[in-house]
């Protein structure tokens, strides 16, 4: 099984910002890293892609794009969100992914969403 672990979510007033932080560990074995991201669903909303990043290449929703920016430490197995001129609209739980390969099987994992909240 693959964990992870998010954190950095929090309230924050509308134009301030925020970093997420996504980190991928295993209960046993070795694993690899195809694609990290991150989805969001707000109130009321179904659930949406933010972001993905997988080698060198970033994908990003139309509403954040120049706003959010999306890395990777492939050393720590960690994903990072910088969410920068937050809105209103950006508040929702915020869940990480991965797609990984681990004991020879190619899987999406989810972490357990963390709230972000932009108050105005």
């Amino acid at each position: 099984q693959v964990q992870l672990v998010e954190s950095g979510g929090g309230l924050v007033q509308a134009g301030g910002s925020l970093r997420l932080s996504c980190a991928a560990s295993s209960s046993g074995g070795i694993f690899s890293i195809n694609a990290m991201g991150w989805f969001r669903q707000g109130p009321g909303k179904q659930r949406e892609r933010v972001a993905t990043i997988s080698g060198g290449n970033t994908d990003y929703e139309d509403s954040v794009k120049g706003r959010f920016a999306i890395s990777r430490d492939n050393a720590a197995n960690t994903v990072y969100l910088q969410m920068n001129s937050l809105k209103a609209e950006d508040t929702g739980v915020y869940y990480c992914y991965a797609l990984i390969s681990w004991r020879g099987v190619i899987k999406n994992y989810w972490g357990q969403g963390t709230q972000v909240t932009v108050s105005s």
